[in-house]
């Protein structure tokens, strides 16, 4: 599996609009079939930074999703809305997808 972690500093005055403006490519690349997640959150210490965590099945669903029209569309949009150059972890990790924490356990 590729994970991927990226941290996006948006303009102030975007920060509250930024799920609408990523709203396309959320929902498309959460329709590609090696998409195993793409899920946004809000940071609790600064409201303009907003981290995505996502997932594809393999590089090679990585690569396909690097190279479609959402992803490229979106790379020519989302620099005028961002404060800075994302931040960004991309690893390979084995299994296809979340595990429970063995620390704590709900019961």
């Amino acid at each position: 599996m590729i994970f991927i972690v990226v941290k996006f500093s948006v303009l102030p005055e975007r920060a509250d609009e930024w799920p609408t403006l990523v709203r396309e490519l959320t929902e498309a690349t959460r329709a590609e079939p090696g998409n195993l997640f793409f899920d946004w959150s809000r940071s609790v210490d600064d409201p303009n930074v907003y981290v995505l965590v996502e997932a594809f099945r393999d590089s090679d669903a990585g690569g396909k999703h690097v190279g479609s029209a959402h992803f490229k569309r979106a790379m020519g949009q989302l620099p005028q809305w961002l404060a800075l150059t994302p931040e960004i972890v991309n690893v390979e990790v084995r299994g296809d997808g979340w595990s429970q924490m063995s620390e704590l356990e709900v019961t």
